[in-house]
């Protein structure tokens, strides 16, 4: 895999702004039309004709992040249909969240040897809650068929600036052209990785003048980078693949530094130290080991009564734990609802399970250390830096003398010392009593499954009995 890493610190030269702007809403040809196949890749279904996103951070309101976001598509055959179809993720936390707005699309076919228009009616854009933390947007694009192209833009709202709009260039489909510019004000510094092994066909930057004024008369000037991959491929998922995102072409923003107009300056990637001292002062990560003690040390005590062998009380504690929680199938490096609350209720996400079974470990004078990790589709973790928001789940390390333990207590059918195969991803970070360190995440035994199988042939030569699958 090949990852160029490019720190922007808004010293540039280039002044002026650039003249190719995206492309027009509705310019569909009767060449578009005519369209039969894609001669780069005669299997697709569909293909991406050109495709333009601009993101930048709004002068006025909020000072929220946009981006404006633009696709043509030729729908190839009937499977290609599913294009036409469109679910746009929009977080949400803290009672902030994303809007999706100016949406603009339509079909285009041939009718009686005439290109005719089907507009989307905006009241046909529906919001589903998909979880706590985000929503969807969902629209279908009317009369869209084989032949057809479909057109559509729209404008995404984000009141989340820390995250700067990732561009992927790759798709399930082969594109003609993909473009992305994205215009950040000098006093946000973002580093900027480029990802994948596409070639650009535009890399280029300018200096924009004057283009962020969030008011009290503070005025920024502004960078504005123009990458740009044509003839881009399909991206293909094989089997037994990590997170796409850990291979698929695309441009990441990670913000390090705000500098405010009175001069202060607010380090956004700090060092290990600083992370490693803000975790344990952290109310649902570090605070909650120390209360967790409180709440499981009654049901330590009767389990690890009298037993002096160490593995022997981690296995206890672990079979206690796992089965004691319920697991709500959400993710989390934090606890979210709290340990006492999970504890009480019986239900909790992996944050608050297994810093649960950490305070255990803890109260029992193991030597356990939590190991935060990123889960194999939520991709690699940067090891660059830190960033926090990469690790998605916690786990527990346990040393009992020269062999280390990883324990998940989401799960009731992983055996102790194994993790669930979500989470052999890569390097996860151990959170030690003195320091923090890289903990590389290898299975210590394959995956086996025991089949019992009980059946009986009947009068009527209809087998009838029980299947039997256990994981050890």
């Amino acid at each position: 895999m090949k990852y160029v890493f490019v720190c922007i610190f808004f010293c540039f030269s280039i002044a002026g702004v650039a003249q190719d702007h995206g492309f027009p809403f509705g310019q569909v040809t009767y060449r578009d039309l005519d369209i039969k196949n894609y001669d780069k890749d005669t299997s697709a279904v569909a293909v991406v004709l050109n495709e333009f996103g601009e993101a930048y951070i709004d002068s006025g309101n909020d000072n929220n992040l946009l981006l404006e976001y633009h696709v043509k598509i030729k729908i190839l055959n009937k499977a290609g249909t599913d294009q036409a179809n469109f679910e746009i993720p929009l977080r949400k936390s803290n009672g902030k969240e994303e809007v999706i707005k100016n949406v603009q699309a339509s079909s285009y076919n041939y009718e009686n040897g005439v290109m005719k228009e089907a507009k989307l009616d905006t009241k046909n854009i529906f919001k589903e809650e998909r979880s706590k933390y985000w929503n969807l947007s969902k629209f279908a694009i009317p009369n869209a068929r084989v032949g057809s192209v479909i057109d559509v833009k729209y404008t995404l709202e984000s009141p989340f600036i820390y995250n700067f709009r990732t561009w992927t260039f790759q798709g399930e489909i082969p594109k003609v052209k993909s473009e992305y510019w994205a215009t950040i004000p000098g006093n946000y510094i973002y580093s900027i990785s480029l990802r994948g092994f596409l070639q650009l066909s535009r890399n280029e930057s300018e200096l924009v003048r004057d283009c962020f004024s969030p008011g009290g008369g503070n005025t920024a000037e502004c960078a504005r980078s123009m990458w740009v991959v044509k003839d881009v491929p399909a991206f293909v998922e094989e089997e037994y693949m990590t997170a796409s995102s850990n291979f698929i072409s695309s441009i990441n923003f990670e913000l390090s530094e705000i500098r405010y107009f009175d001069g202060r300056k607010n380090k956004i990637t700090k060092e290990w130290k600083d992370v490693e001292q803000e975790l344990k002062a952290d109310n649902k990560f570090g605070i909650q080991l120390k209360r967790g003690k409180d709440i499981v040390d009654g049901k330590v005590d009767q389990l690890i009564i009298g037993e002096t062998n160490p593995l022997v009380k981690a296995k206890k504690i672990y079979d206690f734990i796992r089965f004691w929680y319920r697991w709500n199938d959400v993710y989390g490096a934090y606890s979210e609802f709290g340990i006492k609350k999970a504890f009480d209720t019986k239900i909790g996400n992996v944050g608050d399970i297994n810093l649960s079974l950490i305070a255990a470990l803890k109260y029992a004078e193991l030597d356990v250390e939590p190991l935060l990790l990123s889960t194999r589709r939520n991709g690699l973790v940067t090891e660059l830096f830190p960033i926090l928001s990469d690790f998605n789940y916690v786990v527990a390390k346990v040393n009992i003398g020269d062999k280390v333990y990883l324990l998940d207590a989401t799960d009731d059918f992983v055996s102790f010392g194994l993790l669930p195969e979500r989470c052999l991803n890569g390097k996860g970070r151990v959170f030690g009593a003195k320091e923090s360190y890289w903990y590389d995440i290898k299975p210590t035994e394959k995956e086996k499954t025991l089949s019992i199988i009980n059946l009986v042939l009947d009068s009527l030569d209809v087998m009838r009995g029980t299947i039997q699958y256990s994981f050890i």
